[in-house]
């Protein structure tokens, strides 16, 4: 099989990248393993503020994470442009709440929302009286919060399932397949298990699965699979439109447009290898949703109907964007932290490029060149 460009990597980056390549006339293939433990697993989010719990894990990668702010505020005004493509993904951009329960942890987030601030960001610290009129469900130990008004949420398994079909309607060929090695001559090659697949051009969207195919590049990037824990509650009839999250606990909340609460966050699964999805532990389940009850009590009424895991890609807290070096023909789209938020638009930046669009211009900061073995 020839085509112009072959994606190994059918999540949010993938998808978006084939959308944007057929759009320009290109013959796409998209070939993904079908392990659905990336953006098939994703809980909506869409992050703009430094994660504290990133911070407090990461901390030799919260410079790149910081010098990246911009990208974040861009990445969810292109889910807006993304959205006018292709229908509804239920996004609402009401804000993000960081939640304090202490004064120290108030004074942490009062110093990390002047350093975004003056990095683009548009976030402001509020004391209990203040967040008592826009989120009065919060429980009675928030002392405080950073509201970023940039962050909002999206239903992944809608824009997942838009994404798709709209890719379809563009005549982009989706194949199930393990790519496990390339090679580039006059053209690109990708042998997977199940055949081969030649293209002019190759993007690289595997996420945590780039390095395996670029280490004979001269390049070793750093891109690791981190198993996370989610849960879902069923529909309720109170409402809150803010992504929740914690100064200092691993938590991230967020309501559906049909109801129901999504709980993540951060909490650990138990890993089955790169090929499985990960394994839930009952030590996340119950941790998570303890920490969520105590934050908005209104949760602890509620049923958990489904728990489930997937894998977060953690790099060195920058997006790697851009071809390899003395191999044009390959090029790499993997997000930085929260990479469901800058999927899309990492996804537009990588292939501007490839379609010789100059109004992303390529920036050192994200390029593989970084990681020249």
């Amino acid at each position: 099989m020839n085509v112009d460009v072959v994606v190994v990597g059918g999540g949010i980056v993938g998808k978006t990248a084939a959308i944007e390549l057929a759009k320009s006339g290109a013959q796409v293939s998209v070939v993904d393993a079908g392990i659905n433990s990336g953006s098939d697993a994703n809980a909506g989010s869409l992050h703009v503020q430094m994660q504290s719990r990133f911070m407090r894990l990461y901390p030799e990668q919260v410079p790149n994470i910081e010098a990246s702010l911009s990208l974040y505020c861009d990445a969810v005004e292109e889910w807006k442009s993304l959205q006018a493509d292709v229908g509804s993904v239920e996004l609402v951009q009401k804000g993000g709440l960081m939640l304090a329960e202490d004064d120290g942890q108030l004074a942490f987030l009062e110093k990390k929302a002047e350093r975004e601030v003056r990095k683009g960001v548009t976030a402001e610290i509020l004391d209990r009286s203040a967040l008592e009129k826009i989120a009065p469900w919060l429980g009675s130990d928030i002392v405080g919060a950073e509201l970023c008004r940039n962050e909002g949420k999206v239903n992944p398994l809608v824009a997942n399932s838009r994404l798709r079909a709209r890719a379809d309607e563009l005549g982009v060929r989706f194949i199930n397949d393990k790519v496990r090695a390339l090679s580039v001559s006059d053209h690109v090659e990708a042998h997977g298990d199940a055949g081969s697949y030649r293209c002019d051009r190759i993007l690289l969207a595997a996420a945590w699965g780039v390095n395996d195919l670029v280490s004979g590049f001269g390049v070793s990037i750093p891109s690791r699979a981190e198993p996370l824990h989610m849960n879902i509650t069923e529909t309720c009839s109170a409402r809150f439109d803010h992504l929740v999250q914690h100064a200092e606990k691993s938590i991230t909340l967020k309501q559906f447009g049909s109801g129901q609460i999504v709980i993540g966050g951060g909490w650990p699964a138990r890993s089955r290898g790169l090929d499985r999805v990960p394994e839930v532990e009952l030590s996340s389940l119950l941790g998570n949703i303890a920490l969520a009850a105590r934050l908005v009590p209104s949760v602890g009424q509620l049923r958990i109907i489904r728990t489930w895991a997937g894998m977060n890609t953690t790099n060195d807290g920058a997006s790697i964007i851009g071809p390899l070096a003395g191999n044009p023909r390959v090029v790499i789209a993997v997000p930085g932290d929260a990479g469901y938020t800058l999927g899309p638009l990492v996804a537009k930046m990588a292939t501007a490029g490839m379609l010789g669009n100059r109004s992303f211009d390529e920036d050192p900061r994200y390029s593989p060149a970084r990681f020249a073995a």
